[in-house]
């Protein structure tokens, strides 16, 4: 599968079946998180027993609480925190996806109860639920093209193309306040419209762009 199937194919998952991963496949994620970690300057971790992560109330109506394991995302405190956690954070989440798991960003979870190795200078911003989807999700209301660019004349076909499947990229409570404007020198911006989690949704929906337009972007 590649990523932009994974795009396609992956929808937010609330409610998991028993099942726990196989450790085949947890072999391969935490080989993926080392990658990433690596990469991104942050401390993603897999924790197979999400114990009491999700034992709010909300999550236990949201279904949240039947997830088997959990990804904490965690690193450093710095002003480009939170867009690292999206951007790479998303890289694993369409990474699991290939191996035919369920994933959910959440941003409401229990601290306290999820378990992860928190070190000197560094923060936990959001969780990932994954397992098995009881139920594959739902595709999300979008906006459409127009309501999130700024580009005057032609658009070039990989900007359309990125711009596509960053339409696809969850955020917070399906706001997409973002915008993705295209200068005159080919040169691509990301508008961070403010609202809860917002910088981290702008490192997931950058992460949708460059892997639909093929281009890098600067996280």
């Amino acid at each position: 599968m590649s990523e932009i199937d994974a795009i396609k194919e992956r929808h937010s998952v609330r409610n998991y079946t028993p099942e726990r991963i196989q450790a085949e496949k947890i072999v391969k994620l935490n080989e993926k998180i080392r990658e990433l970690n690596e990469a991104g300057n942050i401390h993603l971790q897999l924790i197979e027993d999400a114990g009491n992560t999700y034992n709010k109330l909300f999550n236990r109506v949201a279904g949240l609480g039947s997830a088997p394991s959990v990804i904490a995302c965690v690193g450093p405190d710095d002003e480009t925190l939170e867009q690292r956690i999206g951007y790479y954070g998303e890289r694993l989440v369409l990474f699991a996806q290939t191996l035919g798991l369920n994933t959910c960003w959440a941003g409401t979870f229990n601290k306290k109860n999820i378990g992860a190795d928190i070190r000197a200078g560094e923060r936990i911003v959001i969780s990932i639920a994954i397992g098995y989807g009881d139920g594959k999700g739902k595709p999300h209301k979008s906006k459409t093209m127009e309501q999130v660019i700024d580009a005057k004349g032609d658009r070039p076909y990989w900007f359309n193309k990125g711009v596509e499947m960053a339409l696809l990229a969850p955020t917070a409570i399906n706001q997409q306040k973002f915008l993705i404007r295209l200068n005159e020198d080919e040169t691509v911006d990301f508008v961070d419209k403010g609202g809860v989690f917002s910088q981290v949704d702008l490192g997931i929906v950058k992460c949708h762009f460059e892997i639909g337009s093929e281009r890098e972007v600067t996280i």
